[in-house]
């Protein structure tokens, strides 16, 4: 289904890239992509985001997508658009092209299967999740369009994002949405600045604690401490997997 849809406003703009050619920055960076601007802060339409799997058991909150998911959930839009799908069709079309794409998406199989979660879901690897068992996984952001600062993935970091209003204000907003929908699925957060986010919602009373996997790292090679960071919490985790998420 789909949580919002701005890709009716954004279709002609993305029908009319060069095509061809991968897409640059240069292409997608643009005045008739843009959502929002605050001060360095710029977010841009990207539409894999939109789409939401009800059904999901699973849930996986990154930061928010950097320039190439934006780059290829385009791509894929096109495709899709070309072919006549409906919005919704496209959208998931999108996202799950889009999802973690790259090493990034092996990084987080391999700490996902090293914590067994595999396991709880019957699956024999969590890359099913990203193949034929899509249905147990729902992929998103805490900010669910790409944010760029300068032209350069927003990173959490400056501005925190937690401190600076445009983006506190989009973040809560798209998590109590996806939240609100998929009230039982296991909450997976990538990183401190998603996890504050959460916590947040949880010191508010609007979300139970157990439901979180917390400590887990951002997968993102940019993270050059992910592994060492994984270790560590590596038995806080499983113990948490163990205990209180999962029964089935």
């Amino acid at each position: 289904m789909l949580i919002s849809n701005h890709l009716q406003q954004y279709k002609a703009a993305m029908l009319s890239l060069p095509k061809g050619t991968a897409l640059s920055k240069d292409d997608l960076q643009v005045d008739k992509l843009l959502m929002k601007r605050s001060g360095k802060l710029e977010m841009y339409y990207a539409p894999h985001n939109e789409y939401i799997n009800p059904s999901a058991k699973v849930i996986i909150i990154g930061l928010t997508p950097g320039f190439t998911q934006m780059r290829i959930a385009i791509q894929e839009a096109v495709i899709g658009l070309k072919a006549g799908l409906s919005d919704e069709e496209v959208c998931r079309k999108a996202k799950e092209a889009a999802r973690f794409a790259g090493s990034m998406r092996s990084t987080l199989i391999h700490m996902l299967d090293t914590l067994g979660l595999h396991q709880y879901l019957n699956l024999t690897s969590c890359d099913q999740l990203f193949q034929k068992q899509q249905t147990n996984l729902h992929t998103t952001s805490l900010l669910r369009f790409p944010v760029f600062v300068e032209k350069k993935n927003y990173n959490g970091a400056h501005p925190k994002l937690r401190s600076d209003p445009f983006l506190r204000e989009c973040a809560l907003l798209s998590l109590e949405q996806e939240l609100g929908i998929l009230s039982q699925a296991l909450i997976i957060p990538l990183g401190k600045t998603v996890e504050e986010m959460l916590q947040l919602l949880v010191s508010e009373g609007k979300l139970d604690d157990h439901r979180c996997l917390w400590g887990f790292p951002h997968p993102s090679g940019a993270n050059g401490h992910r592994f060492k960071q994984f270790a560590s919490q590596q038995e806080d985790m499983t113990k948490t997997l163990q205990d209180h998420l999962w029964n089935v």
